[in-house]
């Protein structure tokens, strides 16, 4: 199968007025009589046998634990695919640093259509990227997102699928939130070494246009029904939500909270309101799950870009206290705005790695259960700003990049539920995180620094990121 759906999950979803009642009406009619026996629709490739399990379930690390710690994304391509060689080498790096837990999504960001015809499934793709995290001796997570079109008054049928961003983020219709929770039963049932399931993503599809506001009643009864369901294929299937973006804005903004807010900026009200009703509403959850990025929905990085990242430790530590501190993930986060194509390409590698290496810090600060960057791996070519390692297209690709480097070792040295040790600097321009053994140094600085650390005097390049034996 080629590569399916929208590539992004860095875009801030953007509010987007539902359809009318009208257009609904006349789609949920297209879509029964796309579905009804013999009028043509195309099953090619397609099977009954969606819940038949898939391939040889692992042991995975964290098949009974919340805290599955510091991981990725895959997003629209990745390792799973291209020269054996490449694909060896990552999965076996992977293996060998003791594997870095794994996101998947159902549909789009490399995943076809998992059920393009009611009752019949395609999970080839899905397929392809579990037997990857498999072999690489990690945790696989799947996101219960996006919905088949025929869920969300699109066509049903292989082909059919409309993969534009507005249609992939469209949420499925109330009507069929149970045929959800039915596609999510399957995913379990297919991949019973998956024990973590989110959600959703972003509340995509879900604002209420005439309030102007999230509708975080429709979502959590969507969450709901899926907690639900996937308990009762397994009690030990941990579940969470809801996966709102953590937006903030400039603090004199009108829809400024006042429950949260810092030299980085405040929260949205409207988020607020919508995080509250989900967490007194919610069937259970086993852990929680939010994303964001430290600037605002301007782009804006208040006060610098270092700084902007104390926005982790703040928005962690009061999302565990609204859930009585639930285990907290954070799905995605981001440290550097995109440009007009949502490209992450503007900044040196140097400096990506050290804003990266203070988002960390701080979400370590903040005391997150698990935290999942989204790598953004290219299909081919030289250049990948910002990825774990090169493209696998050839058979020397596959070779990590500094940004595996930071997040493969911060989750070896820093796992969920750390103690951590002060570290004495006498510089602010330099950033820390410690353990009595092990402290990780930056130079949040575009140039060369001295500073005392633990009263040794240590040389910093500029945007240096540094391990240091204690």
């Amino acid at each position: 199968m080629g590569r399916h759906g929208w590539n992004s999950g860095a875009r801030r979803w953007r509010l987007t007025a539902l359809l009318g009642v009208g257009a609904a009406i006349l789609a949920l009619v297209v879509t029964l009589l796309n579905t009804l026996p013999g009028n043509g629709v195309n099953t090619d490739g397609t099977s009954r046998d969606g819940d038949k399990v898939h391939g040889t379930p692992t042991a995975t690390p964290d098949a009974t634990n919340p805290d599955v710690g510091w991981g990725f994304t895959h997003t629209r391509h990745s390792a799973d695919e291209g020269a054996a060689a490449a694909v060896r080498r990552v999965e076996g790096r992977l293996a060998d640093a003791g594997g870095m837990p794994q996101i998947q999504h159902i549909m789009g960001w490399g995943a076809d259509n998992p059920e393009p015809v009611k009752g019949r499934y395609d999970f080839e793709d899905m397929d392809r990227r579990i037997d990857f995290v498999r072999a690489s001796g990690s945790t696989p997570v799947v996101t219960l997102c996006c919905a088949p079109d025929w869920m969300k008054g699109g066509r049903a049928g292989v082909g059919n699928t409309d993969w534009s961003q507005a249609a992939l983020e469209t949420a499925p219709e109330p009507e069929h939130f149970e045929d959800f929770a039915a596609l999510a039963v399957t995913v379990a049932k297919r991949y019973p070494d998956v024990r973590h399931f989110i959600v959703w993503n972003e509340f995509k599809g879900f604002w209420n246009d005439g309030e102007a506001r999230w509708d975080y009643e429709g979502y959590t009864r969507l969450y709901n029904l899926v907690h639900k369901a996937l308990k009762k294929v397994n009690p030990d299937i941990m579940v969470g939500g809801p996966y709102l973006v953590m937006d903030s804005v400039d603090p004199r903004a009108h829809e400024a909270s006042k429950a949260l807010a810092g030299p980085w900026g405040a929260l949205d009200q409207r988020t607020v309101d919508a995080f509250a009703y989900w967490n007194r509403h919610k069937a259970g959850a086993d852990f929680v799950v939010v994303d964001g990025s430290s600037y605002t929905r301007d782009d804006e990085l208040l006060p610098d870009e270092f700084a902007a990242t104390d926005k982790f430790t703040a928005v962690s530590r009061w999302v565990r206290e609204q859930t009585g501190d639930l285990p907290l993930w954070w799905a995605e986060y981001y440290v550097e705005p995109a440009d007009g194509n949502d490209e992450r390409k503007g900044w040196s590698e140097t400096r990506r790695v050290a804003v990266q290496a203070a988002g960390l810090m701080a979400l370590a600060k903040g005391g997150v259960s698990a935290a999942f960057y989204w790598n953004p791996e290219e299909e081919k070519g030289p250049e990948c700003a910002g990825c774990l390692w090169t493209p696998t297209d050839t058979a020397g690709g596959g070779e990590k990049l500094p940004m595996y480097d930071l997040i493969s070792r911060f989750g070896k040295e820093f796992r969920p539920g750390t103690e951590y040790a002060k570290v004495s600097l006498d510089k602010p321009g330099v950033r820390a995180l410690a353990t009595d053994e092990v402290a990780l140094v930056v130079n949040t600085l575009d140039r060369r620094t001295s500073v005392k650390i633990d009263g040794r005097k240590t040389e910093l390049q500029a945007y240096e990121v540094r391990w240091l034996e204690r």
